[in-house]
């Protein structure tokens, strides 16, 4: 009976991904690199996803924040799991990472089953690219072929965490400054930013956008139907000038839990949660930004299609590859 459940789950992976390309041991990424390495590799780490989701839907946030997170940082390579051990300060105590990043424990686990069953073969940083492709397709965003076959950093960057990962009160320039530095477009920005139409974000990261008097004028001036006005009150009660600063507030309050379009229809009423979700729009002088805002609020698919094209694009910043790195034991640590 094992073994007839074995060859079902391989049946399985070959059908939903392919044939893939030659696999060779140095060089860039490549389709269904596990293929003959640990051909039920994907299907581990889908369903411990599938699992840690169901327990928790914000989970799914959680795991494509993950990869955000390691990717601006020296490149998707894991980085930002390796916990603080001799020389390394680890990335998750930078001001960006510290009690907001979730999921490490979902990766440990994928790990572990990884580890049983093919040692020291499927790297972190490839989980962690599976892991955000999972977690979207589970809350009804697209999925997509993930190109693997990345190797997982020696070191963490405790200064890159604090330098490149964009702060939720960020200006549109700086936004379009950081994504440059990781050869990400604005176009990108736009497409990824529709990440926040699930998960939730702490007072902490909003509060400065629900107190900002000149965005508030700004959209009260139009708010015939006191809508505006009415999301602001909502906000200032679950986030006070003061205290309460691990409160939670859905980035996307009419589907909180699911990956659609919803986002930028919420920015165009000035409803994003973020100060850096809302500069899309406000501040976008010459109106390219907001064209492309409209057209994805308009047209779910074309919105879709963005954003797996910036994903995949932002999965190669960096990547460590061939004899480069190593591929971790544990994801916490790097090997003895």
């Amino acid at each position: 009976m094992e073994n007839m459940r074995r060859m079902f789950l391989i049946v399985l992976t070959m059908v939903f991904h392919g044939t893939g390309t030659s696999v060779e041991d140095d060089g860039p990424l490549f389709l269904d690199y596990y293929k003959e390495k640990c051909p039920l590799a994907e299907e581990i780490v889908r369903r411990s996803v599938a699992i840690a989701v169901a327990k928790d839907p914000r989970m799914a946030a959680s795991l494509l924040r993950l990869h955000f997170h390691d990717c601006f940082v020296m490149g998707c390579d894991a980085s930002v799991l390796l916990d603080s051990y001799g020389g390394i300060v680890s990335e998750k105590q930078a001001g960006p990472n510290l009690d907001s990043l979730r999921g490490f424990e979902v990766v440990d686990e994928i790990k572990y089953h990884l580890e049983e069953a093919c040692p020291t073969t499927v790297s972190c940083a490839d989980i962690l690219a599976l892991a955000a492709r999972d977690a979207v397709a589970l809350r009804g965003g697209p999925s997509w072929n993930v190109w693997l076959g990345r190797r997982d950093s020696l070191e963490a960057s405790f200064s890159g965490a604090n330098q490149f990962i964009p702060a939720p009160n960020s200006s549109l320039e700086t936004l379009i400054a950081n994504f440059k530095q990781q050869g990400l477009d604005v176009g990108d920005l736009v497409a990824l930013s529709g990440s926040h139409t699930m998960g939730r974000a702490r007072c902490l990261s909003f509060r400065q956008r629900v107190y900002d008097v000149n965005f508030r004028g700004k959209y009260e001036l139009y708010d015939k139907y006191k809508r505006y006005t009415t999301f602001r009150r909502m906000l200032r009660s679950i986030c006070p000038k003061s205290g309460r600063d691990d409160e939670l507030a859905p980035l996307d309050f009419q589907t909180p839990a699911r990956f659609d379009n919803h986002y930028y229809l919420n920015i165009l009423q000035g409803k994003g949660l973020l100060g850096s979700d809302n500069v899309l729009v406000t501040q976008d002088h010459d109106g390219e930004i907001l064209k492309q805002v409209w057209a994805y609020a308009s047209d779910q698919k074309l919105f879709f299609a963005s954003f797996v094209k910036s994903v995949i694009k932002m999965g190669n910043i960096n990547t460590l590859t061939g004899n480069q790195g190593e591929i971790r034991k544990h994801c916490r640590f790097v090997n003895a």
